[in-house]
């Protein structure tokens, strides 16, 4: 599984198993406010259990910081392919999807699927 190969790339993370996936799409006008993922299991969470986003499609804007303060949050670009883990110490950083950047989504892979504009998240996590 493609969520489980990343995890093992990431030696400083604890591999998992994961159980759930969470699927969201953002349109070109989506975005997902600060946020943390915390609905797992105690143990799942006391573990630092990593969860793993793969991006496809147009690159967003993600945000990430210790709180929910958006003037204090580091800004990445994370563009269609990227993989993005979050565990241990960082697991409960807050994050969000702050915008959608339309026609980024590579030539090839809308050309190969039909994709239509914006982002498919598929997020992977341990109950």
């Amino acid at each position: 599984m493609i969520a489980q190969t990343a995890n093992s790339t990431a030696s400083e993370f604890p591999q998992i198993n994961p159980d759930i996936c969470i699927v969201n799409y953002y349109t070109n006008s989506g975005k997902l406010g600060l946020h943390q993922d915390k609905d797992e299991s105690e143990s799942s969470l006391t573990k630092g259990l990593p969860f793993i986003s793969i991006s496809i499609g147009d690159t967003t804007e993600f945000m990430f910081g210790d709180t929910r303060d958006q003037d204090q949050a580091t800004k990445i670009n994370l563009e269609s392919g990227d993989v993005l883990i979050l565990g241990g110490e960082s697991r409960l950083l807050f994050h969000d999807i702050s915008h959608v950047k339309t026609n980024t989504t590579p030539t090839w892979l809308k050309k190969a699927t039909g994709l239509r504009p914006g982002c498919i998240n598929l997020t992977f996590m341990q109950y």
